[in-house]
């Protein structure tokens, strides 16, 4: 039994990286005393949900350690912004390291808003390149939104500070695009590099609302990221379209 009390082992385990984790059960796992134990079975749970993780981390490379074998650079492609009322659709281009080792990367719309954040500051100090294509909700009113989803895609493949040599897409083929592309059906939660873009875009579209909610705070664009919530479309009612609103949109409407 350690000499340390029950609160002391429990700022210890609080306090330990997740690799400190299995040092830390060895040392305490004999200890005997209950409230001990009740520790160090929380530590054991969080040691099985990381190997869990490391394991879906793993399964959602398959495409990436597929054509890494052919190719250096692949470039995750994704999309966020297709169906709201205002504000431009954002797409992201991004391209992993062979030796990624970023956990918990997974379809934006199952993560938390933290989560995201999170992922986001750790996606664009690890990538190789990071890149943004933003289409604006006039140019969406003059092509559709499916050209403009294109032509967002192909800004943000032109912005990649390396060229990739093979595209991973999100369920698309992308129009005048030479680079050899692979469409996978729900690709944000198949393949690693799709995940990290959809994050990537999610985070920035939303930053955008946010700041656009500041203009125009009547519509909530900060809650509602310019979806058509029951409270955004009442106020679309009563105060009418602002200037980032879809014309094509929002004729339902007003």
């Amino acid at each position: 039994m350690s000499e340390k009390k029950i609160s002391e082992i429990q700022k210890e385990y609080k306090d330990a990286s997740i690799d400190f984790l299995p040092d830390f059960i060895e040392e305490y796992i004999n200890d005997g005393r209950p409230g001990v134990s009740k520790i160090i079975g929380q530590a054991q749970k969080k040691m099985e949900k990381l190997r869990l993780e490391r394991e879906r981390i793993e399964k959602i490379k398959e495409f990436e350690k597929k054509y890494w074998e052919k190719y250096d650079y692949i470039g995750g492609i994704d999309e966020v912004g297709r169906g709201p009322l205002a504000g431009p659709v954002v797409t992201a281009c991004v391209v992993l390291p062979k030796d990624c080792d970023i956990l918990y990367i997974n379809d934006s719309k199952k993560l938390t808003a933290a989560k995201r954040e999170e992922l986001y500051d750790e996606i664009m100090e690890k990538a190789v390149s990071v890149s943004i294509g933003v289409v604006s909700e006039n140019r969406i009113d003059e092509i559709n939104i499916l050209q403009a989803t294109y032509e967002a895609m192909r800004q943000a493949i032109k912005e990649s500070k390396v060229q990739p040599q093979l595209l991973l897409n999100d369920a698309v083929t992308i129009p005048e695009v030479d680079i050899p592309q692979v469409a996978i059906i729900k690709g944000d939660a198949k393949s690693i590099s799709i995940g990290a873009a959809s994050i990537i875009a999610k985070v920035t579209r939303d930053r955008m609302m946010v700041d656009y909610d500041k203009i125009y705070p009547e519509y909530n664009f900060a809650s509602n990221k310019g979806y058509g919530s029951a409270e955004h479309i009442a106020a679309l009612k009563e105060n009418g379209p602002c200037p980032i609103h879809r014309k094509s949109f929002i004729g339902n409407f007003v």
